[in-house]
């Protein structure tokens, strides 16, 4: 062997080993589209082997209608010059040998050895920048829709306040049988939109959460038999607990109400019957993972699984699944607020929620809550002792209302009119103020979180709890705000959510004022 013999062998064995390591594809073919090279990142990417491809023409990495129509562009490309690849990099599909299609980022150079034309194409695989490209694109819809939903359905809630004020009111006025019992029919009326509305807020994040310390384990064994008794006997059911910290801070009702959707929506996709299971353990999110999913944060989550056996659901339909108002039951058998329930508790509570499924193999939905450590379990307490009187207290002290509805604000006044209060009243944060400067004996601030005028109701709070700080303080609104009424108003106890009864207005006031 010659010295330029062994340079030259040198040199392919240096240019090859570059060509195995480099992370995108190569494929060279020539002219006629043959390939007469196929690296080690294109094997791993298409399937095939280099000795399988290797004399084959390209298309064959292809799907229709590209496969068709390659031919006629090279020879469409050598006669005119007219280039729509060559020298560009696009992104196009390719095909792998199992027939599996995906997206890549093809460029293509063009060389002349030895008299012949050469092709050489660099791939870029893009399935996980689509796939995480997507799943922003899905967050910030759910956000969008969040933001319209919420605001919509707080807005029904202070129509609703005035609705349900002015029955009450009236019903105590009200003598006549026949008319009492269509009062009553229009009460519960009320009373499903006011259900309705916080489907909608807890999709929109809302939801007034009043979160406390609890093990989910034992949460779900404590109405495991409320839930194999919602199933029917058709269905197989089982809960699996791995691990004894399975401690979360999470509202104990809505996780139970969260849970309660899941089940009935895999009871309906098990018609003929099947089995379900929910599942409990603890796991970690890496960064690599949360890099995948945009709405995602790394750490340590409370997982809860719930899965089934059903029909399952189609790509189109996983998609949309947690939207508000979507739903593939027939008319009348369900409003398509469970899963958009469960998607913003899940979201409230500092979590998420994630979907599999598959058509004909089930679907299994997954629940993370962020973790707690169980020693910081022993300070707090979840009973609560029934508050339920046989009649309504009542009060003399005079209460500032601060709401910039007029007609909720007539309601609040009406009421604590009734229930032997004095009632100042005032539109906003400054006029509140003004009213407490002429008013010395104020006893409760009764405020709305949200009000126009550039003073909301925490900021007109924090101004009354230092120059009077005597006064007590109880906020209302339509929803929780997050950045308002967080946690920590939310377990203090000075918040009621719209709409509320006369008797949880005078129960709240009586606890705040004795």
């Amino acid at each position: 062997m010659t010295k330029a013999q062994g340079d030259l062998m040198e040199r392919e064995a240096h240019l090859r080993s570059i060509l195995d390591t480099v992370p995108e594809a190569m494929v060279i073919a020539d002219e006629a589209g043959v390939i007469s090279s196929f690296s080690v990142a294109a094997e791993k990417l298409f399937g095939y082997t280099a000795e399988e491809v290797c004399g084959k023409n390209v298309k064959i990495l292809m799907p229709q209608p590209d496969r068709d129509a390659h031919d006629e562009y090279i020879s469409r490309y050598l006669a005119t010059g007219e280039r729509h690849i060559i020298g560009y990099g696009r992104v196009v599909t390719g095909q792998r040998k199992d027939g599996s299609l995906f997206p890549m980022e093809l460029a293509v150079g063009e060389a002349i050895a030895n008299g012949r034309r050469i092709f050489t194409g660099f791939i870029r695989d893009l399935s996980s920048r689509h796939k995480i490209e997507e799943e922003l694109r899905q967050a910030q819809k759910m956000e969008a829709i969040g933001q319209l939903t919420g605001g919509l359905a707080h807005d029904f809630n202070n129509l609703l306040t005035i609705i349900g004020g002015n029955l009450e009111m009236i019903e105590n006025k009200l003598h006549d049988e026949n008319l009492r019992s269509l009062l009553r029919e229009a009460q519960g009326a009320a009373e499903e939109g006011a259900k309705l509305t916080g489907q909608l807020l807890a999709f929109g994040r809302r939801q007034p959460l009043h979160p406390k310390l609890l093990d989910v384990g034992q949460l779900v064994s404590g109405f495991s038999d409320l839930l194999r008794r919602t199933l029917g006997e058709s269905v197989e059911f089982r809960t699996v607990i791995s691990g004894s910290e399975n401690t979360a801070l999470v509202d104990a009702s809505q996780l139970q109400n969260a849970i309660l959707n899941l089940v009935l929506n895999a009871r309906d996709a098990m018609p003929r019957g099947g089995s379900l299971s929910i599942e409990i353990s603890r796991v970690r999110l890496d960064a690599d993972y949360a890099q995948m999913y945009p709405q995602v944060r790394a750490g340590n989550f409370v997982l809860i699984t719930v899965t089934d056996t059903g029909t399952g659901m189609s790509a189109d339909i996983k998609q949309r699944a947690f939207e508000p108002f979507f739903t593939t039951k027939g008319v009348g058998s369900g409003t398509g607020l469970g899963l958009s329930m469960v998607y913003g508790f899940a979201k409230q509570s500092g979590g998420h929620v994630q979907l599999y499924s598959e058509m004909g193999r089930g679907t299994s939905v997954r629940i993370f809550l962020p973790v707690v450590q169980k020693e910081t379990l022993a300070s707090h307490s979840q009973g609560q002792a029934d508050k339920a009187q046989s009649a309504i207290p009542g009060g003399s002290e005079k209460i500032l209302v601060v709401e910039d509805d007029a007609r909720v604000r007539r309601v609040a006044v009406l009421r604590l009119v009734d229930a032997g209060y004095k009632v100042v009243e005032a539109s906003n944060g400054k006029e509140a103020l003004e009213r407490l400067g002429e008013n010395l004996d104020v006893a409760l601030l009764f405020t709305d979180i949200v009000m126009p005028g550039g003073m909301t109701g925490d900021e007109l709070a924090e101004t009354v709890r230092v120059t009077r700080p005597e006064i007590k303080i109880l906020f209302t609104s339509g929803y929780a705000e997050p950045t308002i009424a967080g946690r920590e108003l939310a377990q203090s106890g000075t918040w009621l959510k719209k709409p509320y009864t006369a008797r949880e207005l005078a129960v709240l006031l009586r606890e705040l004022l004795d």
